[in-house]
Formats: structure tokens, C-alpha cells, sequence
């Protein structure tokens, strides 16, 4: 019978790219890992792996084996924390995913009431979800997705929470700080910073340059909110950003803020969760708490 043992063996060593590292991290001898293998491809009767030297690589049943291990391996992970922390008179632990940066900012205020109206409900952000967090939430590695990109997918729901604004922070001394709005063609000899996104993600493009036609003389990225603005500040670029994101450093750098088009960009905030978790009193006040 395949069982979950067989499951984090075949996760295991495709994780660590060998069987010695595998066993150490199983806690095995190398020889008691070789006869698991050996057992389970004779109980299944076909290859699980191919040898080649001493690397294994996974036939096409051992990876639909390890989809199989990374779809329930962490479900069932999950459900054992849980289970624990029931054990112990817990509530359990709100585990967030991140899927934009400036969203971490705005995230900050929305924990700090949260924490001390569910005393016994931890809160553990995972901004390295910054990518995809909707196969995490799939998968229940997260609880709740925060993002400003709403994905129709079976199974998950998506509330709107925050609305904003995308506007363009400059320097106050550049030359077009004074303008109420800005055309897509006054940013053709500008350097445009981001956040490291693909183009294809970044409303600026995606809702201003592209639909024109208009590329800039140079795109460079940065990680960093506080020192994409301070680049912003001494003239080496100019940058998009959430309008109420921009006011908190509007003064101290001496920025200006100016409209991306005459309408503007006009954004919603999103957290997404699984609809079979929609009766935890907890998330849902979580939610009703960022609506605030």
C-alpha cells in the first residue's frame, strides 16, 4: 500500500539530489533507504527512479509520485500543526503570503489590532511569496493570500479590502512635477524604477506605457521601498507607487506625486483564502479587519 512514508521519501530525495543525503535527512542508513526504494518499486512494479552513477533521476511515474508528495505532503503537515495546537489549548497560526511589495507596508497596520483582539492566534507573514502565492495557497502552505491580482480559480475567493491609487513619485525639482497628470509620452526619456516584477505583472506598463506604445529610456529594479525613493528623491529616476504608500514619504524626501493618465490607475488590495476555510471565525475577522 502506498503510504505517506513512500511520499516523503520520493520528496526527500529529490530535494537533496542524492540517497546519502536523503538518508541523513530521514534519519536512515543509506542501505535501509535502498531497500525502501527497492520494496516500493517491487510493490508497485515499475521504476520509481533511474540509477546513474550515483544520482537518481525520477521516471515519469516517480514524478507524478512527487506532484503527488508536494500536493498532500504539506496538507498533511498542516493538519498535524493544527492539530497540536488544539492539543495544547491554541487556536493555530494565520499564515500570510505577500504577492506584492508595497502590500507588506499596508499589511503592518492591519496585524497590530488583529493581534490583540485573538490573543491566542499567531500570525506568520511569508513574504517569499512575492511570486506565486496561489499555487501556496492551493497547497496550504499559506492561509490567506494578500495581492492586488485576483485569480478566478475553483476553490479560492478573493475579497477586495483597500482601494488606491498607482501614481508616479519624482524628485520635486524634476521638470515634470508641477503637472497634474502625466501622458505615457512624458516618460519615454525617463529611468522607470520598480520593484523586481515581470513587466507583464506592473500596472504602469500593463495600463499606460504598453497600451501607447511607449517603452522608457531605461527600467532598472530594486528591492528596497526606502531606497527606490531615495533614488527617486536625488533625481536618479522616477517611480510608481501606491498614492497613500507615497504620502507617508512625500515630506521627508521632498518627493512629488502626480497622476499616471487624466482618469489615473485605480487599484483594490485583495485577500484571497480558501472557501473551505471560510468559517474560521478568525480569518474572517481578519479580513473584516482589513476592510477597516
Amino acid at each position: 500500500m502506498l503510504d505517506r512514508s513512500h511520499l516523503l521519501v520520493v520528496r526527500t530525495i529529490e530535494q537533496q539530489g542524492s540517497l546519502t543525503a536523503a538518508a541523513r535527512q530521514l534519519c536512515l542508513t543509506q542501505s535501509a533507504l535502498s531497500h525502501t526504494i527497492r520494496k516500493l518499486e517491487t510493490h508497485l512494479g515499475t521504476a520509481i527512479w533511474l540509477r546513474e552513477g550515483r544520482q537518481l533521476r525520477l521516471t515519469p511515474a516517480g514524478r507524478y509520485l512527487l506532484g503527488l508528495a508536494n500536493r498532500l505532503l504539506p496538507q498533511l503537515e498542516y493538519a498535524e500543526a493544527r492539530l497540536r495546537q488544539f492539543a495544547r489549548g491554541e487556536r493555530g497560526t494565520l499564515r500570510i503570503g505577500m504577492e506584492c511589495h508595497p502590500c507588506y507596508q499596508w499589511l503592518i497596520n492591519v496585524i497590530s489590532p488583529f493581534l490583540s483582539a485573538w490573543p491566542d492566534v499567531d500570525v506568520d507573514v511569508k513574504q517569499k511569496f512575492l511570486f506565486g502565492g496561489i499555487g501556496a495557497l492551493l497547497e496550504h502552505e499559506i492561509d490567506l493570500l494578500v495581492t492586488p491580482d485576483p485569480f478566478n480559480k475553483a476553490g479560492l475567493k478573493f475579497e477586495p479590502v483597500f482601494d488606491f491609487e498607482q501614481i508616479l513619485v519624482l524628485s520635486a525639482s524634476h521638470r515634470l512635477a508641477g503637472q497634474f497628470y502625466l501622458n505615457a509620452e512624458d516618460l519615454r526619456d525617463e529611468v522607470l524604477l520598480t520593484y523586481p516584477v515581470s513587466v507583464d505583472r506592473l500596472d504602469i506598463y500593463t495600463q499606460f506605457l504598453t497600451p501607447a506604445g511607449i517603452v522608457p529610456r531605461l527600467h532598472k529594479t530594486c528591492e528596497s521601498t526606502d531606497v527606490m525613493l531615495q533614488l527617486v528623491s536625488s533625481g536618479r529616476g522616477v517611480a510608481p507607487f501606491p498614492a497613500w504608500l507615497a504620502e507617508t514619504y512625500q515630506e521627508r524626501l521632498n518627493l512629488a506625486l502626480v497622476r499616471l493618465g487624466q482618469s489615473g490607475i485605480h487599484k483594490q488590495i485583495f485577500l484571497g483564502i480558501r472557501e473551505s476555510d471560510q468559517a474560521l471565525d478568525y480569518l474572517r475577522a481578519f479580513i473584516d479587519s482589513a476592510r477597516e
